[in-house]
């Protein structure tokens, strides 16, 4: 008989150990950790990318094994609806796939590499349902929508016939949330779940968490390097650092007396918004443990470097037995937008706003309907293909997942390297050098240079990516969401030397992201997108400090503080639904219409929906 008295934890963890087996012998993922969570408690752990936080939730769900890792020593008591109080690390298979997915749901870092390619989204969310809670097909697809609507997916009904590939980064993140969350679980264990997503869904996920578990009871194991998010969500903290637990305690206390030096160095490096109220050009971030290096303040040039202008883009909806386009999303709207040589643009908003697809049309991986887009005084959308990859030269792109954008049968070197072959810049010998000095510039050890990407953290394989985009030493770079991923630490060295970059070679960067507090401090210039148009733009101080559209003011408004006394209230995030980017054939929309708020702060008087 299950024990539901408030003394005993739904979990304790005692003393785990877990360890790797390796070429080069043992390699020790956790060494000596213990926590508890308490029913409807929510514990966050947190700590920089390979100090144990995933390993240990890998650990709970007996995953681990499946990544070459063995638990090692310790106990993980587990309180079970059906089977009453279990030691996980001594289950057999046949249980704990009776308690995966049904007593304990899990929330994965990386949607891609969670969802399956093959199947529909609706195979995906009703499998669980049918296993273990016995449902027919039409029980789990109604359940299936509900939890799609539940997370705020809009066109619910379509999406479920998608497949993974057909959603944005956001969305499949959402997905992969609703799929944790269907069979209404004990504990939930969220292993970065809000990471790629922006800041409105991510407040309304987190909001969404922590009303499943006042209304169902649930646990939640919350794993996180966002210490904002920690600050709204959690109840007590667990601060890991290389494989044991330096600190625990109440969420206040933690924040506002942190004692161990590695707590108060995570709590300094975090970015809180309005730190650069007042001053007009980026600064470096704060380094965990040692001082920034003073870079004088990046102006940039007055030169143009790109310009896009009206550029529009669509996907074709096909449907029928013959498969004709019967409607488009129009993804893209009427952008029109300027980056100079030496500065950067940011283009913030919410997921499927279009700013990834902004970029990718910028580059042409996507083809544009219409629009001009001019590049150092080349026209990008006459060229042809031969041509075109020439231009790609001076224009790189650092994507958001990096597991999916690196080749899983290369070593890394070669992969950096591969750039450079490609447009025969090079000698071998030289290109040996070059790519070690891309490995010491993203502050990766030369040895990684023979590894392949299993091997490497999410944060360790989004610095390859970025080393990768060097290559070339291009003017452009257009960064899709390439530090969200990244722990505060790992992410404060990649922007430090993305400006550190700026300042040397004068590169321009394209950065699009949903992190407003990271944004205000890497940009110059801030364009803020809804549903394919810009609707509000201008130099980031004057953005920031007078939003003057209600969408960039609710933006501003979901920011979650680093401060557990200035916890946002679900009142508070009353967003309107997202409407729908999808339009019939001979749908005409409207030119969009700018008026200037400020000197170069234009904001869109045309009619954008929100």
């Amino acid at each position: 008989m299950l024990d539901n008295s408030p003394a005993k934890p739904v979990v304790e963890v005692r003393n785990l150990r877990v360890e790797f087996q390796t070429k080069g012998g043992t390699v020790v993922g956790v060494e000596d950790v213990s926590f508890e969570i308490a029913p409807g408690e929510t514990v966050c752990i947190v700590g920089e990318s390979g100090s144990g936080k995933s390993v240990s939730s890998l650990a709970m769900m007996r995953l681990v094994e499946f990544n070459g890792g063995t638990i090692a020593g310790g106990q993980i008591e587990f309180a079970t609806r059906e089977f009453g109080r279990i030691d996980i690390a001594r289950t057999d298979g046949d249980r704990m796939r009776d308690i995966r997915g049904n007593e304990i749901g899990m929330i994965f870092q990386e949607p891609m590499t969670a969802l399956n390619p093959v199947f529909t989204i609706e195979r995906q969310l009703t499998e669980g349902l049918r296993r273990h809670k016995n449902m027919t097909r039409a029980q789990a697809s109604a359940r299936a929508l509900e939890l799609l609507k539940l997370v705020r997916i809009p066109e619910a009904e379509r999406r479920l016939k998608q497949y993974p590939h057909e959603l944005s980064g956001g969305m499949r993140q959402r997905v992969v949330i609703a799929m944790a969350l269907a069979c209404e679980p004990r504990i939930l264990i969220a292993d970065e779940p809000t990471t790629a997503l922006d800041v409105t869904i991510q407040a309304e996920i987190l909001a969404l968490i922590d009303r499943l578990k006042r209304e169902t009871g649930a646990s939640v194991m919350f794993i996180t390097h966002d210490m904002a998010v920690v600050a709204q969500i959690a109840d007590r903290v667990v601060v890991m650092y290389r494989g044991n637990k330096v600190e625990e305690g109440p969420v206040e206390e933690i924040f506002a007396n942190p004692k161990h030096d590695y707590t108060k160095s995570l709590l300094a490096a975090v970015p809180k918004l309005g730190e650069m109220t007042g001053k007009a050009l980026p600064e470096p971030m704060k380094l965990m443990g040692r001082e920034v290096l003073s870079t004088d303040p990046i102006k940039g040039t007055d030169n143009v470097l790109l310009e896009v202008r009206n550029l529009t883009t669509r996907f074709a909806v096909k449907g029928g037995f013959f498969q004709r386009t019967v409607a488009h999303v129009h993804a893209v709207e009427d952008l029109s937008l300027t980056v100079n040589s030496g500065r950067t643009l940011s283009l913030v908003g919410e997921s499927g706003c279009g700013k990834s697809t902004a970029g990718r049309s910028i580059l042409r991986l996507v083809e544009p309907q219409s629009g001009e887009i001019i590049l150092g005084g080349k026209d990008i959308m006459s060229l042809n293909q031969r041509d075109l990859r020439k231009a790609r030269q001076d224009m790189q792109m650092v994507f958001q997942d990096p597991f999916a954008s690196l080749n899983p049968q290369m070593q890394l070197g070669e992969q950096v390297a591969e750039p450079l072959k490609n447009y025969g810049k090079v000698s071998s010998q030289d290109r040996f050098d070059r790519v070690a000095m891309l490995f010491d510039r993203v502050h990766l050890p030369r040895s990684f240079m023979t590894r392949y990407p299993h091997e490497l953290s999410g944060g360790q394989r989004q610095r390859v990516a970025i080393a990768r985009a060097l290559a070339l030493n291009p003017k452009l770079i257009i960064s899709d969401e390439a530090v969200s991923a990244l722990d505060v630490s790992v992410q404060a060295e990649v922007l430090n030397l993305m400006l550190e970059l700026q300042a040397d070679l004068g590169v321009s960067y394209l950065f699009i992201s949903h992190d407003m507090a990271v944004v205000e401090r890497v940009s110059h210039d801030v364009g803020v997108m809804y549903l394919g148009r810009l609707v509000e733009v201008g130099p980031r101080q004057s953005v920031f400090e007078n939003p003057s559209h209600p969408y960039t003011q609710a933006l501003l408004k979901a920011v979650p503080v680093a401060d557990p006394t200035q916890r946002k209230s679900e009142r508070e995030l009353n967003f309107k639904p997202i409407s729908s980017p999808v339009h019939p054939l001979d749908y005409q929309p409207e030119p969009s219409e700018y008026r200037e708020v400020a000197p170069g702060h234009r904001v869109l008087v045309t009619d954008s929906g929100y």
